[in-house]
């Protein structure tokens, strides 16, 4: 009985620990741009330059303020929404880790 007890507090224990470690969701807002390119394009046009440096395989990218962080998602909606709103100001929401935002939810800023 009490080796049962035992493996339950112990499995809530490492549960809630991993939660814990688990990044919380936030909202980011920033123009929407490539990771190669970051705040300064080598192209004319931030949307053509962002779309071009994408099709030869760099990450989005949200350029919040003096910082950029990588945008990661796997969703080809999601994919399809960041290139229409390539140079434009967007609100992400996702787990931010270090330099990168796992993204969740995508829409235009105001």
């Amino acid at each position: 009985m009490r080796m049962r007890i035992f493996g339950s507090v112990a499995t809530v224990l490492v549960l809630a620990i991993i939660a814990l470690g688990a990044g919380k969701s936030e909202s980011f807002t920033g123009v929407v741009s490539d990771a190669m390119c970051g705040a300064k394009h080598m192209m004319d046009g931030d949307a053509a330059c962002t779309r071009a440096c994408v099709k030869k395989g760099s990450a989005y990218s949200l350029v919040v303020g003096e910082k950029v962080y990588a945008l990661h998602t796997d969703d080809k909606a999601a994919l399809e929404q960041l290139d229409k709103l390539a140079g434009e100001k967007a609100k992400i929401t996702g787990v931010a880790s270090e330099e990168t935002i796992e993204v969740s939810k995508i829409a235009a800023a105001k």
